[in-house]
């Protein structure tokens, strides 16, 4: 089984969900979906992972994302936890925001490259690492993170690369430096040339001299 990569079309998959039955290209309908693994219902990092990220649904939803959870249990599993998660994170706003994949067989984990083939019919090897998937209205997966089992994820980070990757679709000329949050500098590439850099960024375009004497850095707020 080939592994999921940057820039791949994520599969059409068929999958059974706490919403219901859903094909994945027609419900994703035309928006940006995050996709994400977790290792096992009733456990505790998950707990709060799913919780948080509910209860930040409407910063998804604002972005024009939609979200999907899956875990290898089955849908009376993720139903019952689902009561959990909601007493837990008690600021979750009205029902639970988004479905959960059901995925007892493991055949989508291993079609998305969540855990490897070999540890398919192992119970004891076969829960799903914490991956993470960004993928664009087209169906292309723009964004893959994958934690391990000790470690819950950042939803302000998940909501961060999402603002990035749209930013850089709607301007292609730019790229988001590190710690980047919107509002702060965006770089501009160097293959965009000084003459085209200032017809872009009328507003202003500022430079930093380096030793090397190559001018490669570049940055702007006008976006």
């Amino acid at each position: 089984m080939p592994s999921l990569h940057i820039g791949d079309v994520v599969p059409n998959f068929t999958a059974e969900t706490t919403h219901g039955r859903i094909k994945f290209h027609d419900w994703q309908d035309g928006k940006w979906v995050v996709l994400f693994s977790h290792p096992a219902d009733f456990t505790p990092v998950c707990t709060t992972e799913l919780g948080r990220i509910a209860v930040h649904q409407p910063q998804f939803e604002k972005r024009n994302v939609k979200l999907l959870a899956h875990s290898v249990d089955n849908l009376k599993s993720h139903k019952d936890w689902v009561n959990d998660i909601k007493n837990y994170c008690k600021d979750i706003p009205g029902e639970f925001p988004y479905p959960i994949i059901s995925d007892p067989d493991r055949e989508l984990a291993v079609q998305l490259d969540m855990i490897d083939a070999k540890f398919q019919k192992s119970d004891a090897h076969a829960a799903t690492v914490r991956a993470l998937y960004i993928i664009d209205p087209k169906h292309v997966l723009r964004l893959s993170m994958h934690y391990p089992q000790s470690t819950g994820r950042n939803v302000d980070e998940i909501l961060r690369v999402i603002d990035s990757l749209q930013l850089v679709d709607r301007i292609p000329q730019i790229a988001t430096p590190a710690n980047w949050v919107p509002g702060e500098k965006v770089m501009i590439l160097p293959s965009v040339s000084e003459d085209d850099a200032k017809k872009l960024f009328p507003k202003g375009v500022d430079r930093v001299g380096m030793p090397s004497g190559i001018n490669y850095i570049r940055t702007t707020t006008d976006y």
